[in-house]
């Protein structure tokens, strides 16, 4: 067991030193402004979420993920028919089928977001705080565009005390305690979106970057080094309808990831009447999650999922646990959830 965990960390820090940098996210299809900036702005309130991730729990050094979200719209003209409460009005469905097909697009206008984020894995540990912009256009009556910019900083940090498998008084790591390093974080993206359908395009750590712990006195591959490198993503979704106060939304995220294999989620998510939903994601080659959550009213929503990896590692784990709280602020037209598909 011990030697399955110390390739288990070992794995982890040389993943890091070659490719994957960026933490992995269930809820994302609840968020996707946690992966592209484009969406800033998209709703008509700020939405704030807060999200805390246990990866392979019961693994020791395994990765946890918190962060922080929160955008919204500048200077958005308010949409001419709104439901004036948050609560479900008696009768018609007043979100169901004839609402999407009546459906138009939203003015153009700015958003703007930030991001805060902390993701610890083993004695790596990455902390990032990024502020981003975007801009929504009409490209028809029922389309909207949106291109978004972020920019921030990250922090990479190595604790020297931790890496059993390494000496701390090594003279080329210049020291036995935590080591920071500190980089520039920058993402862009598009986002495309209609009633019943969306694309977006995005990417982070848009510029290649190296980090290294030895102070340059190591000489070729190192667990010291390692190389801050892009990560793309494209997702895509169509809304389904089952009858008028049932829908299904699936959809599809592929990653690139220099060094890496190609990775795709395949999603599908039912919601009952903006109140009630439950979903289902396959991740090829590597496990499937369960999630489900509640909009509880025009304020507050929860969500929470479950990842089973199909890998050598569900010996060794329980599984992924993501939890999501969010908070719709500003939200004068008490919508439940977002009337833009997302």
């Amino acid at each position: 067991m011990k030697k399955f965990v110390l390739t288990g960390l070992m794995g982890l820090m040389t993943m890091w030193a070659q490719a994957q940098q960026q933490p992995h996210y269930t809820q994302y299809i609840m968020n996707p402004f946690i992966i592209n900036p484009a969406v800033a702005g998209i709703e008509n309130y700020w939405d704030l979420r807060l999200s805390h991730r246990h990866q392979w729990a019961g693994l020791n050094g395994a990765p946890v993920t918190t962060y922080l979200t929160v955008h919204g719209p500048l200077r958005k003209s308010d949409y001419s028919n709104a439901s004036p409460t948050g609560f479900e009005m008696p009768g018609e469905n007043p979100r169901g089928k004839a609402y999407w097909r009546d459906y138009t697009t939203p003015p153009p206008h700015p958003g703007a977001g930030l991001t805060i984020l902390n993701d610890k894995a083993g004695p790596l540990n990455r902390f990032s705080i990024s502020a981003a912009y975007a801009h929504h256009i009409n490209l028809s009556p029922r389309t909207s565009l949106s291109a978004g910019l972020s920019l921030g900083m990250q922090q990479v940090s190595l604790d020297a005390s931790k890496v059993g498998f390494l000496d701390p008084n090594d003279p080329a790591i210049g020291g036995t305690g935590i080591l920071n390093r500190w980089r520039p974080d920058i993402g862009a993206g598009l986002w495309l979106y209609s009633a019943d359908f969306f694309a977006g395009l995005s990417a982070q750590n848009i510029i290649p970057q190296n980090i290294g712990y030895d102070n340059g006195k190591l000489v070729g591959d190192s667990v010291y080094r390692g190389k801050l490198v892009p990560h793309l993503f494209f997702t895509t979704g169509y809304r389904l309808w089952i009858n008028d106060d049932i829908n299904v939304l699936p959809s599809v995220m592929v990653k690139f990831i220099t060094a890496m294999p190609v990775s795709v989620d395949v999603n599908a998510r039912m919601m009952f009447r903006d109140r009630f939903w439950a979903g289902a994601s396959y991740r090829l080659h590597d496990g499937v999650a369960g999630m489900f959550g509640v909009n509880i009213n025009s304020t507050f929503n929860i969500g929470y999922s479950y990842d089973y990896t199909a890998s050598s590692l569900n010996t060794v784990s329980k599984g992924s646990h993501e939890i999501m709280i969010g908070f719709l602020l500003g939200n004068k037209y008490g919508d439940t959830c977002p009337r833009n598909v997302w």
